[in-house]
């Protein structure tokens, strides 16, 4: 089974970390127009990176406290049927880089105007991990608060709603926390 296990941390974006982030050895950007369509735990996604853009079909459900991912190919005419059946659906720009058994994804969520609403790190674990690494130095000094195991106020779906994605920070700026 594809058990997908991360670990989440929310980002005090300072207007430079995108850059800084970007510009960071063996770091690879990518842009992507996620959408939530009308059946629990299912998303589609067009990702355009350095080789092109791809189009994934991603089914997600938990099962005895894991969660399961499948994730497939799909055509970019059927993402763009799909995506008129979206009920949420974001925009963010995606750094990642692979380090040693984890691999790193930095997501900035973008409101219309290309400007960054909300920024969080998260790392993907082998399968059996429960503790996550330390944040890379780069990111280090801009941690907020790691995301306690499980908690979905933090999966993009929820970030898709700006508002929330405001309360939540301001929420952890003033308790210094994740409550």
């Amino acid at each position: 089974m594809p058990i997908e296990n991360e670990r989440k941390f929310v980002l005090n974006d300072d207007g430079g970390l995108e850059a800084r982030v970007g510009a960071a050895p063996g770091v690879e950007r990518s842009l992507l127009q996620q959408a939530y369509l009308d059946s629990a735990g299912v998303r589609i996604r067009s990702v355009e990176g350095p080789d092109g853009t791809r189009h994934v079909f991603t089914y997600k459900c938990t099962v005895d406290g894991q969660v399961v991912e499948i994730e497939t190919a799909i055509s970019a005419s059927d993402f763009a049927r799909l995506w008129t059946r979206r009920q949420q659906s974001l925009s963010k720009v995606r750094y990642s880089w692979p380090d040693g058994a984890f691999h790193w994804d930095v997501d900035f969520f973008k409101r219309d105007d290309g400007s960054t609403y909300f920024a969080q790190a998260e790392v993907e674990m082998p399968e059996d991990d429960t503790e996550p690494p330390p944040l890379p130095a780069l990111l280090a000094g801009h941690l907020l608060a790691t995301v306690p195991a499980g908690d979905s106020r933090f999966a993009s779906k929820y970030l898709t709603d700006q508002a929330h994605a405001q309360r939540l920070l301001a929420d952890i700026h003033r308790k210094g926390r994740i409550e």
